[in-house]
């Protein structure tokens, strides 16, 4: 039976342990620990799910085999790497980490081992998207908007890390992952924090490919949306409703001009957190490469801190750098 812990247990944190109950409940595993330097949080949480508790990672070593990590992103390498080094199987929150070279670290460790590390990139496994993949064939232009209401978490990174990072690794991931991406064009601006909270990139495709990515997190509504065209198609998801839809051309049947045809395509109303977790059980049970592997986060990473600069350098030449000075 896999022996299974959560570290880090805030608002993503508590989530995963909910579902570490669930799949325990099932008999997929079980769950031993969950591990926060917050005791009082920690109590909270532990009594829902009647499971132990310690404030030391360490003490995890030899006690679980397998771990969801929901530590901020500046102690993921640290905890990832002692963990991967002793065997432990990670699931680590995105972004894997806060540099390439960290990132880097990580993958050695795992490697090394022989210990699985998956990165979380939950929109992954959203039922929208699952369904919608098999249809994907030379994508040309994508227009995507992620947008949030201000919240009080994820305010140690910028929103590209916090959000963009997501359609970053899904646009890589539909277009080619070996598909390098030639240019990136970007620009941010800090709002309520001192940090980037809302950015547009745009990046360009060594196969042409185009792709236009809003996000933000000070927004009046949650818009989670993308829309892309590839030849004979025009494509729409909504990750919020879980809709996935593909039109196309349909011969006319009354008079020379076509039609157009939609396909709203079936979704099973799967979690994606709870799909994700189960992905990671599986992959160690069958000791494979995981759906998100460290590379996937990686990749993701390295064009997330690529977007950073390119915001940098425009808010330098647009004279933007004076308002995070004041910041």
């Amino acid at each position: 039976m896999l022996r299974t812990a959560v570290i880090g247990v805030g608002h993503l944190g508590a989530q995963h342990a909910r579902i570490h109950a669930l799949l325990a409940n099932a008999g997929a595993s079980q769950f031993a620990f969950l591990c926060d330097i917050d005791r009082s949080r920690i109590r909270e949480i532990a009594g829902k799910w009647q499971t132990a508790t310690t404030s030391d990672w360490q003490s995890l070593i030899g006690k679980v085999d397998a771990v969801s990590l929901a530590v901020p992103t500046e102690s993921h390498a640290e905890i990832g790497c002692g963990l991967l080094e002793s065997g432990i199987h990670v699931l680590v929150e995105k972004p894997i980490s806060r540099t390439v070279e960290e990132a880097d670290r990580m993958i050695a460790s795992a490697k090394r081992s022989g210990a699985i590390l998956q990165v979380g990139h939950a929109e992954r496994f959203n039922p929208a998207l699952v369904a919608l993949r098999p249809h994907v064939h030379n994508p040309v232009y994508f227009e995507i908007h992620r947008v949030g209401q201000f919240t009080a978490r994820s305010l140690d990174i910028d929103v590209v890390l916090d959000l963009m990072i997501h359609d970053l690794d899904i646009v890589q991931w539909l277009v080619g992952e070996d598909v390098p991406v030639t240019s990136v064009h970007a620009v941010g601006i800090p709002i309520l924090t001192s940090r980037v909270d809302a950015a547009n990139a745009r990046l360009e495709f060594a196969t042409g490919a185009v792709a236009n990515i809003t996000a933000s997190r000070v927004g009046t509504e949650k818009i989670r949306k993308m829309r892309f065209f590839q030849p004979q198609d025009y494509i729409v998801i909504d990750y919020v409703t879980n809709h996935a839809a593909i039109s196309n051309l349909a011969p006319s049947t009354a008079g020379p001009w076509p039609g157009v045809n939609t396909r709203v395509l079936e979704v099973n109303d799967v979690e994606p957190l709870r799909a994700e977790i189960e992905s990671f059980f599986d992959a160690i049970a069958r000791q494979s490469r995981p759906i998100v592997s460290g590379a996937d986060g990686r990749r993701a990473l390295a064009l997330a801190l690529r977007t950073l600069e390119q915001i940098e350098e425009h808010t330098v030449r647009s004279g933007v750098d004076a308002y995070f000075q004041k910041a």
